[in-house]
């Protein structure tokens, strides 16, 4: 089995030729190896203990539940779960709802984002910042501070349900 990082570093490579056609990349989601890093990414955040909707969490987690949903995904068994509906308080008073998903969701869904990653963050403008690695409100607005030279008119949106 491939390593993660020469596996992603391959992806990468074969991005920046814009020929390249890629193909069969689901059955990388057969490497047990790309699911240990996932792990390990999901592992230290906060919620990670939270239970998802079919009642489990991290904890308890193993290397035959890998097992077992890689052999799901393999034989096209896979289904995930609905996500558990939580609300949160919002700071203005309201609730915000929050979907919780099953752990193993959280990880297939860790390894696709790592897949996509490495093959579509090198097509990113360099001022796109949401949702990126190492980028962040912050660092957009370093970016402006640096570089701003002024504006007529700011849009400000917010998309609602």
């Amino acid at each position: 089995m491939r390593s993660p990082e020469r596996v992603l570093n391959s992806l990468n490579e074969h991005s920046k030729d814009s020929s390249y056609k890629f193909e069969r990349l689901y059955r990388l989601l057969f490497n047990e190896e790309l699911f240990y890093v996932a792990y390990q990414k999901i592992a230290s955040n906060e919620g990670s203990t939270t239970k998802g909707s079919d009642g489990r969490s991290i904890d308890g987690m193993s290397l035959a539940r890998i097992e077992t949903l890689i052999a799901s995904l393999k034989d096209e068994s896979y289904q995930p779960h609905p996500s558990r509906r939580v609300h949160i308080p919002k700071k203005n008073g309201k609730m915000r709802p929050l979907g919780i998903p099953a752990f193993e969701d959280k990880l297939v869904q860790e390894v696709v984002r790592m897949i996509l990653e490495a093959i579509y963050e090198g097509h990113f403008e360099t001022t796109s910042h949401g949702f990126r690695p190492k980028r962040s409100c912050h660092t957009a607005l370093l970016h402006i501070q640096k570089t701003f030279s002024g504006a007529k008119w700011f849009i400000e949106g917010d998309i609602k349900g």
